[in-house]
């Protein structure tokens, strides 16, 4: 996406997307769900860890179903110096909930970090729009699940 197609609405709504993906994260940290929790150690959120202890409550949300739907693709390298997009690869087997934070993460890091030349569908503002979209009410709904309505207010 070029910064020409970026219209006020698409910056609200990523805006908002990202800062929901924000407080989430500060949420994840706050209640515990931390990479390592050993002293002087990065506090970093361990989505796997929330995923792990949540995965067999969790049913898919119509939200979380489109964004499923919408399947953003995830850039990889090829080659040195060579990218390409795949589609993301669930096993049969998989938990929902792993699918969708998996998906969260990816919408997330494709806008941040941009440079979506050669992604099919990606340059298409709607599609984007509809992920982000998606994305934030799932990240509500998320936090809600989790009961992170404490973290959410500080």
């Amino acid at each position: 996406m070029i910064k020409s197609d970026i219209t006020p609405v698409f910056e609200h709504t990523a805006f908002h997307f990202f800062y929901a993906f924000a407080r989430f994260e500060f949420c994840l940290k706050e209640a515990g769900y931390l990479k390592s929790d050993k002293p002087g150690k990065k506090a970093e959120p361990n989505w796997d860890r929330f995923v792990r202890s949540n995965r067999s409550r969790y049913t898919l949300s119509a939200a979380a179903l489109a964004l499923l739907n919408a399947a953003p693709q995830q850039q990889i390298s090829t080659a040195p110096g060579k990218l390409a997009w795949r589609e993301i690869e669930f096993d049969e087997n998989e938990y929902e909930l792993q699918a969708v934070a998996i998906l969260l993460r990816t919408a997330r890091n494709n806008v941040f970090h941009g440079g979506r030349h050669g992604a099919n569908g990606w340059d298409d503002v709607n599609r984007t729009m509809q992920i982000l979209t998606h994305g934030k009410t799932v990240l509500d709904e998320l936090a809600e699940f989790a009961r992170f309505g404490d973290y959410l207010r500080r």
